[in-house]
């Protein structure tokens, strides 16, 4: 007798994580928007006067940093380590920015950062924790070796993040610095990603019981 059960359809499997972008760049969106709309204002008009572009942008990032921490505790995810570490020195240095009234905490603000990931990483190498796997290995399924390499080519890009940084703000201007973070730093970021792309299609482990499309076609009855 012909066996005529349909064959399991192919199994497409998109990273879990996918829809936590908003949660990474959603402050850096508030932040460069806020500071573009308010040095639309006419200078030395008190509070809302151009010169404090820097200082409302900044307020608004540090309340739109806590609303990705709030969201993602409100979804019952456990908080990635990196948007820890990046609500803590956000929280710090913003706060440093407005109490003082100086804007050099907010340009600090970035190096600190993407130096204390680079670092963070490293050093749970070093120690033979990969904390990149334990952060992302709900997206992906690589053998240790490929997240070895995978956590060392991040941290080499935060290093070079964090060196941008301090190029931008010594030597360019304060409007040039804030809107880098848009059309240079995310996009950086994200064509790194996608360059690295290939090399996670190419060592990801298939889970148990997934289904290929090969071995989903069905079979010659005997």
């Amino acid at each position: 007798m012909t066996d005529t059960t349909a064959p399991a359809p192919a199994k497409t499997s998109i990273p879990k994580g996918a829809g936590n972008i908003w949660t990474d760049i959603g402050p850096v969106l508030v932040f460069v928007i806020a500071y573009n709309l308010v040095r639309r204002f006419p200078e030395n008009n008190g509070l809302f006067s151009k010169e404090n572009a820097i200082y409302w942008a900044t307020g608004l990032f540090m309340a739109s940093v806590a609303a990705a921490i709030g969201y993602t505790l409100a979804k019952g995810r456990k908080l990635p380590p990196m948007l820890v570490i990046t609500g803590v020195v956000v929280m710090v240095f913003g706060a440093l920015t407005l109490y003082l009234q100086d804007p050099k905490f907010a340009y600090y603000k970035p190096t600190i950062i993407n130096l204390l990931f680079c670092v963070t990483i490293l050093g749970s190498l070093a120690i033979g924790r990969n904390i990149w796997k334990t952060a992302f290995e709900h997206a992906f399924q690589l053998p240790d070796s490929a997240w070895k390499v995978f956590a060392l080519r991040w941290a080499g890009i935060y290093a070079l993040l964090a060196v941008l940084n301090e190029v931008i703000w010594r030597n360019f201007s304060e409007d040039f610095w804030s809107n880098s973070k848009l059309f240079l730093s995310i996009p950086l970021a994200f064509g790194f990603m996608l360059l690295n792309l290939p090399y996670l299609l190419k060592h990801a482990i298939e889970e148990p019981g997934e289904v290929t499309a090969e071995a989903a076609k069905p079979k010659d009855a005997a």
